[in-house]
């Protein structure tokens, strides 16, 4: 399991917070594209390049504040992920709730949330790896990622 952390520049510590707490505590991996290396050169190399580190990643976090609202790239890298049946969540700390759209997804709001997120994100994983062995990769992710939303939901009362 690897998670791709979506944030806006302007919220890299947040980003940098919640990956040091999913590697440190729960032992999960993360992409944070902290110092992007294409900034400046074209948008088609950019987008190859976080296409690129998406395909290594089994799911998306993405990191929502105020700041949220100026980015191109937060919206686009969800787009993706729910293309690919991502489980998919957002994370915008100190109580705040994302924006009404974004509650689509399950939304987390404090440490004790993305803890909650790492033991469903575990689970979802076991469980993806059951269902691939009996249906298929495609109908196994999304399947997953259902029974993902359903649980963290629960979990989270929402």
């Amino acid at each position: 399991m690897k998670v791709f952390l979506s944030h806006q520049r302007h919220d890299s510590h947040i980003a940098g917070h919640v990956a040091f707490r999913l590697r440190s505590l729960h032992m999960i991996d993360c992409y944070l594209d902290v110092i992007d290396p294409y900034v400046g050169g074209p948008v088609e190399t950019l987008a190859d390049h976080i296409r690129e580190e998406m395909g290594k990643c089994t799911q998306l976090l993405a990191i929502v504040s105020a700041s949220t609202s100026t980015s191109q790239w937060v919206p686009w890298e969800i787009g993706v992920a729910t293309e690919k049946s991502f489980p998919l969540a957002t994370y915008s700390g100190q109580n705040h709730l994302p924006p009404e759209f974004l509650r689509k997804w399950p939304y987390l709001r404090s440490d004790a949330d993305l803890d909650e997120y790492a033991r469903v994100s575990k689970r979802t994983e076991r469980t993806l790896l059951e269902k691939r062995a009996r249906f298929g990769e495609s109908v196994a992710r999304r399947s997953a990622t259902g029974d993902f939303y359903s649980e963290l939901r629960a979990a989270l009362r929402q």
